[in-house]
């Protein structure tokens, strides 16, 4: 009876035994789960955080596009200001022309013509300074980059013949591109 006894206490161990390892495989499949588990959330967060980045990085290109071309469209604006300024001004500086051109024909005093070249030469020089170029045209070379033809004029010298005879109106650049073109009379 102490044999039998021994034996059932033996199975009763050995079932005991299984039990735990039952358990105990229940425990490391659920840790392995849960190993899993976080793997993949930690996957997951690394691609969240890979797609965050992407993202910023998308955004601060966007923003630095956005910065340079704000940039340009501000410069751009304050050159056209500057432009329709000058515009402005082109018929005074044309009317001080025309008012020297007919001091010089006239006998009055001299001192009228130094004043009328006086305001003249300070209101070009102070048009240069923001980048006003005259347009040389009388004796050029006919050219519709530069020069608006207004008539053309028949001449017996063929060396006259295509280039500017008479300059109706004059032209200027501003900062290297055309602001007026010089309105010419054209040897035919």
């Amino acid at each position: 009876m102490a044999d039998k006894k021994k034996k059932d206490t033996g199975k009763q161990e050995v079932v005991k035994d299984e039990k735990q390892l039952e358990a105990l495989q229940n425990q490391l499949a659920d840790a392995l789960k849960k190993v899993d588990e976080t793997e993949k959330k930690a996957e997951e967060t690394a691609k969240k955080a890979e797609e965050q980045k992407n993202d910023f990085l998308r955004l601060m290109a966007e923003f630095d596009t956005f910065r340079r071309r704000t940039a340009e469209e501000k410069l751009e604006l304050v050159k056209s200001a500057s432009a329709d300024t000058i515009k402005g001004l082109l018929p005074v500086l044309d009317d001080c022309e025309i008012a020297l051109a007919q001091l010089e024909k006239s006998t009055d005093s001299d001192a009228s013509k130094e004043g009328i070249q006086l305001i003249m030469n300070k209101l070009m020089g102070y048009l240069k300074t923001k980048g006003l170029e005259r347009i040389e045209a009388k004796g050029e070379t006919f050219d519709t980059e530069l020069h608006e033809a207004v008539t053309l004029f028949p001449t017996p010298d063929e060396n006259l013949k295509g280039k500017v005879i008479d300059v109706v109106q004059t032209g200027y650049t501003l900062g290297g591109k055309v602001l007026r073109y010089a309105k010419v009379i054209v040897g035919a």
